[in-house]
């Protein structure tokens, strides 16, 4: 697969009329796969919780538009913010680490990619929601 312009233009269409303001395209050969790569259109004010994936470290890299990645501690505050643009950073999260991102630009794009297989977050791997809209 090739990722052109006229993909990220419609995952941009589609996270615009989300209730959640975010989409994803999943990269993988199949659900079988032991990783996970994505591409997740991001729309300003999308609600992203706080939250952390225990056994993966995840990198994350900003292929168009403009987010900010955030990293807290156990109780929650702020330790360190991240200014995420294209051609710029490539983040890698360590696992265990609380993190979540705002969406600064509209059409804003980023790859996500984790170890292995896709296993949903636990409520114990939710610090809260908050709005950074």
């Amino acid at each position: 697969m090739v990722i052109d312009q006229a993909i990220l233009d419609n995952l941009t269409a589609q996270a615009k009329t989300s209730p959640r303001l975010r989409m994803n395209l999943d990269l993988r050969n199949s659900p079988a796969d032991n990783s996970q790569r994505m591409l997740n259109a991001i729309e300003p004010g999308t609600v992203m919780p706080i939250h952390r994936h225990r056994t993966s470290s995840e990198t994350v890299v900003c292929l168009r538009g403009h987010f900010e990645e955030y990293f807290y501690d156990d109780a929650g505050n702020l330790t360190d913010t991240f200014d995420m643009l294209p051609a710029g950073l490539l983040l890698n999260v360590p696992a265990g680490q609380w993190h979540s991102l705002k969406s600064l630009e509209s059409g804003t794009v980023l790859l996500e990619c984790k170890d292995g297989a896709y296993e949903p977050l636990m409520p114990e791997d939710m610090l809260t929601c908050i709005s950074l809209g």
